[in-house]
């Protein structure tokens, strides 16, 4: 994978210097056969280039009775170029002449046209150019001087073996210029495609559930980099999670199988004694043996609607139906149900509240089970003679509070109070339940739009705060 990201990214360096190379060589060929074919000044503008207008100027010559002369037109447009003209006959002598210089010649021998068509003497700054007319039989030739000083012209002498050595010297050129592209692109390629693929192993990696995969953040793809080693954190965190979850799943799994089965077989004990011929019960031990079988039957019911209302307030498919209440005495019949209850009846609760009117508009039902769940917590989970405070007060908001002074809640336990299927070590064998009773009460407690805010410390006890 590392040499295949890195090849293909030093090919497409190659495919980019050739394909520049090549436009700009068809770019140069194509503008060179355009001036050559049509004579057209490529960088100029638009307007007939001297060559041109030079060769077009025979049209404007006269000739009358053996006497040369040029139209106005000609003259108009040699005005306007600040050019001029000489005439010359078959021996170079001079018929005619517009607006030529003073030091120009009268008679021109082949050679001296040469030297003025090529270096320029009449001055530095005219261009002389050269033409030719056929009139009633006789030749004429015509110089057109162009003073311009942006006006230029070279020539060049080349032999074939030099044109060939060039091309030569150009084509190591461009070898050299496609290893230079190599070289650079190996170099890059190195500092863009090594993060790549190092950044492609790490995904592979979380791909394949091993989040220990860290990489420095520097360079290019810092960035990246930390996120990618963020996530690795969070996945790892999520992993552990789920791992823990699915324990915890297990063993509440064990824990409620068990507790069912124990009420269950009860009843099924209970059940085939009542059924058995051989037996003769009194009416006093049928009406005992069948409480049995209710009690256990409604533990069972609990527990399976536990269960229920947990997973409808987790998936948010429980609809409130709120009214206004009044707190204070829906607290204090809370208390006194629990108390009028024969297992708790000599059990410490007290209920204290400064006013006794607090209104809020909750779910009575529900907002019930969560507190009948807090305050049993605080029951089941001490010894008899632990002391429960059942307090309220309203502020900003209204704070219920509910205090004991028993055991206290480890700090590990703590965090994990409010899971779903977490069952704390002071959660006695005698004690029978879901194990969804704290996660239910805040669900609750959550779906007034309020929160629970628990203080515990090992051997003082634990105060629970809710607001709503």
């Amino acid at each position: 994978m590392k040499w295949k990201l890195t090849g293909r990214y030093l090919l497409s360096i190659v495919l980019v210097v050739v394909l520049v190379i090549i436009i700009n060589l068809i770019i140069g060929i194509g503008m060179f056969i355009a001036q050559i074919s049509f004579d057209v000044p490529i960088f100029q503008n638009r307007e007939i280039s001297p060559e041109q207008f030079t060769r077009k100027f025979h049209q404007e010559i006269m000739t009358n009775n053996h006497e040369v002369t040029i139209s106005e037109e000609g003259q108009k447009k040699l005005a306007e170029r600040n050019a001029w003209i000489q005439i010359l006959d078959e021996n170079g002598t001079e018929v005619y002449s517009f607006g030529a210089p003073a030091n120009s010649k009268k008679k021109y021998t082949p050679a001296d046209i040469i030297q003025m068509y090529k270096y320029k003497e009449i001055n530095a700054e005219t261009v002389v150019y050269v033409g030719e007319e056929d009139r009633n039989g006789r030749q004429y030739s015509y110089l057109i001087g162009i003073e311009n000083r942006n006006l230029n012209r070279q020539f060049i002498s080349y032999n074939n073996q030099d044109i060939l050595r060039l091309f030569k010297i150009g084509l190591v050129i461009f070898l050299i210029d496609i290893l230079i592209a190599l070289l650079i692109g190996y170099l890059f390629s190195k500092r863009l495609t090594q993060p790549l693929n190092t950044l492609i192993e790490g995904i592979k990696k979380l791909a394949n559930h091993d989040f220990d995969h860290h990489t420095e953040s520097r360079g290019l793809y810092k960035n990246v980099f930390y996120n990618l080693n963020y996530l690795s954190d969070q996945l790892k965190l999520s992993e552990s999670e789920r791992k823990k979850l699915d324990l915890m799943k297990e063993e509440w799994i064990s824990n409620i199988s068990h507790d069912i089965k124990t009420p269950l077989s009860s009843i099924q004990g209970y059940s085939e004694m009542l059924k058995d011929p051989d037996y003769n019960f009194s009416p006093e031990e049928i009406r005992e043996y069948a409480g049995i079988i209710e009690a256990k039957s409604l533990y069972i019911k609990e527990v399976m609607e536990d269960l229920n209302l947990s997973t409808r307030l987790k998936n948010k498919e429980l609809s409130l139906e709120k009214k206004e209440v009044n707190i204070v005495a829906l607290l204090r019949k809370i208390v006194i149900d629990i108390l009028n209850d024969p297992k708790y009846a000599d059990r410490n609760i007290q209920f204290l509240v400064k006013e006794e009117n607090i209104i809020a508009e909750v779910d009575e039902i529900l907002f019930r089970r969560a507190i009948n769940n807090l305050i049993y917590n605080a029951i089941v989970h001490n010894e008899n003679n632990v002391k429960v405070e059942v307090t309220i007060e309203r502020k900003e908001r209204t704070h219920i509070f509910i205090k004991d002074d028993g055991k206290g809640i480890k700090k590990k336990e703590l965090e994990r109070i409010f899971d779903r299927y977490y069952r704390g070590t002071n959660t006695g064998a005698t004690h029978k339940g879901s194990g969804l009773g704290m996660a239910i009460a805040n669900d609750i407690i959550k779906a007034h739009d309020g929160q629970i805010i628990i203080h515990s410390e090992i051997g003082c006890g634990t105060s629970i705060e809710i607001q709503i």
